[in-house]
């Protein structure tokens, strides 16, 4: 009976250091990633201008729609469907859910990237049309993020995070770094010198990047994959207690469950590209020059969203890595199970976007200056505003998670689509009764977060009775971030007045910053140390705390 109960309780720690590690895994790759894709933007941003970071912008929100479409959530679909297979060792049906996704994915991507090849110049706004052309050149990669996402989501399905991280950052520093050769290719030697003609070819050249990219880190995928057949094949043959599903049954559970998953990461995503045709036609139509509106949507595209983005793909990978998780435990009826495991990513995602959010308020303007010279400003103007939208987008993955991870991705779906019809009328009236400008995209996105959340929050509450853990999920980060704000706002000023360095000023006031929230945070949680094992890097802050006596 003890060493049942012994056995029981190692099971159960496993798997949160499990939980915990593969979000590690995902947060570090995910901050690797997109700091890389954050510096190469300054460069890039030289060489092609504000109104061709406009195209990029323009033409990567377009291909985004058609990749949700093809394959963006696919890895979590996937790995969804096959971890249920996998907690019964259900071999066999587990590695026919692979094939079959494979065959899902080349069929819906290759359709969606002609669309995107033959069909750019309709689906990019009538008035840019210097941007077609750098949506055109993402066609194929549209095919290839597909077949990508189907072997990331089968690690995934095995709580194997490793091949998925490694291939994300190996995928942006390839991005980086043809993005800015071709861009200056193409500018140099094929542009003839003109504003729009830089504009245009740098932001061919930018998307030349995307595609290298996703061909390198799926070749990447495959020399894994390849290296692991001969086990898989083992595992397959010794399944002899499981009967073999059709593909016709498989093929209507991916068209039945992977669809909806799919649908719902295209209507919750779909409102930028929306909001920025938009944006687009409704200025043009106020009068406004097409080269000014290019310039104003890379303030809020290419600057600001994307700093704001790298919080919140920090936030996002514990919902990421909770899908198979939770999807196991509710197919086995363990619903204390399924509760825990959405608050450990409750806690670790607002671990990071709580003092994200402040951080980023308190030093809005210095960032951007740092990352983005060629800026005017409006891009700090909408971080100071905005960056708040990081706690309410976080919590909005994670109850988009939980909801498909439960078997209702349908959910989702009509909650995103109602928050993007409240954003569209939001959009309009206030683009025709109001003189906010580009400050209309940051209010219509706080607006779609919020709706959202609260939809999503009821059905949270109606399918799972799930309550928030408010006191150590949001107040405790929250009180140990606004000190930390203070401090990161006179340390910087005070430095900046010593040496006049942007960047010095801006590093200090950082380090004292996050030291002063990891004391705070360790000060009013007052842990265990088994808290700490619950929180990616927590090994390292139980040594501190331990030292500062701050254990229980």
């Amino acid at each position: 009976m003890n060493n049942s109960k012994t056995s029981t309780k190692k099971s159960h720690i496993g798997q949160k250091n499990s939980l915990v590690r593969n979000a590690s895994f995902i947060m570090g790759a995910a901050m690797i990633s997109k700091v890389i894709g954050l510096l190469y933007k300054s460069p890039l941003a030289n060489i092609v201008g504000n109104v061709g970071m406009g195209y990029v912008s323009l033409a990567q929100n377009a291909y985004m729609i058609l990749l949700m479409i093809a394959s963006f959530s696919i890895p979590q679909a996937v790995s969804k469907l096959i971890a249920e297979r996998i907690a019964f060792k259900d071999y066999k049906n587990a590695q026919k859910m692979f094939r079959g996704s494979m065959i899902y994915v080349v069929f819906v991507g290759g359709l969606m990237a002609l669309i995107c090849l033959f069909g750019a110049k309709w689906i990019i706004p009538s008035n840019q049309p210097n941007a077609v052309l750098a949506l055109q050149i993402l066609s194929p990669t549209i095919f290839l993020s597909g077949i990508l996402g189907v072997y990331r989501g089968y690690f995934q399905a095995h709580s194997d995070m490793m091949p998925t991280s490694v291939s994300q950052i190996l995928e942006q520093i390839f991005n980086a770094i043809v993005s800015i050769v071709a861009a200056w290719a193409l500018v140099h030697f094929v542009a003839d010198g003109t504003e729009d003609s830089i504009a245009k070819w740098g932001a061919a050249g930018s998307t030349i990047g995307t595609s290298a990219g996703v061909v390198f880190a799926l070749c990447f995928m495959l020399i894994l994959y390849s290296g692991q057949k001969k086990a898989i094949r083992q595992r397959v043959e010794e399944d002899v207690t499981h009967k073999e599903e059709s593909y016709r049954y498989i093929f209507k559970m991916i068209i039945m469950i992977v669809s909806p998953i799919i649908l719902s990461a295209f209507i919750y995503n779909v409102n930028a590209y929306i909001n920025g045709t938009i944006f687009s036609n409704l200025m043009n139509y106020r009068g406004e020059k097409a080269n000014v509106i290019s310039a104003l949507y890379a303030e809020y595209a290419s600057y600001f969203m994307m700093i704001i983005n790298i919080p919140l793909t920090l936030s996002s990978a514990a919902p990421t890595s909770m899908i198979p998780e939770v999807s196991a435990k509710y197919a086995m009826k363990d619903r204390k199970g399924v509760k825990k495991a959405i608050d450990e990513t409750v806690r670790i995602s607002m671990f990071v976007s709580i003092p994200s959010a402040v951080g980023l308020a308190v030093l809005a303007q210095p960032i951007v200056r740092l990352l983005f010279p060629l800026t005017d400003g409006t891009a700090g103007k909408l971080m100071v505003l905005g960056s708040f939208t990081i706690l309410l987008n976080g919590m909005s993955n994670i109850s988009n998670a939980v909801l498909q991870a439960i078997g209702k991705p349908k959910i989702p779906m009509i909650t995103a689509a109602v928050a993007l019809v409240v954003d569209i009328v939001a959009v309009i009236a206030l683009l025709m009764f109001t003189n906010w400008g580009i400050y209309t995209l940051l209010g219509a996105m706080i607006i779609y977060a919020v709706v959202i959340c609260l939809l999503n929050d009821y059905y949270m509450k109606k399918y799972l009775s799930y309550k928030n853990p408010w006191k150590f999920a949001y107040l405790v980060p929250a009180l140990a971030s606004i000190p930390m704000g203070v401090v990161a706002y006179f340390a910087y000023r005070g430095v900046y007045y010593v040496v006049h360095s942007n960047l010095i000023s801006l590093g200090i006031s950082v380090i004292l910053a996050v030291v002063v929230f990891l004391i705070l945070y360790l000060v009013l949680s007052k842990p265990d140390e088994a808290y700490f094992n619950r929180l990616p890097g927590g090994r390292k802050l139980a040594v501190i705390a331990r030292k500062m006596h701050l254990l229980k």
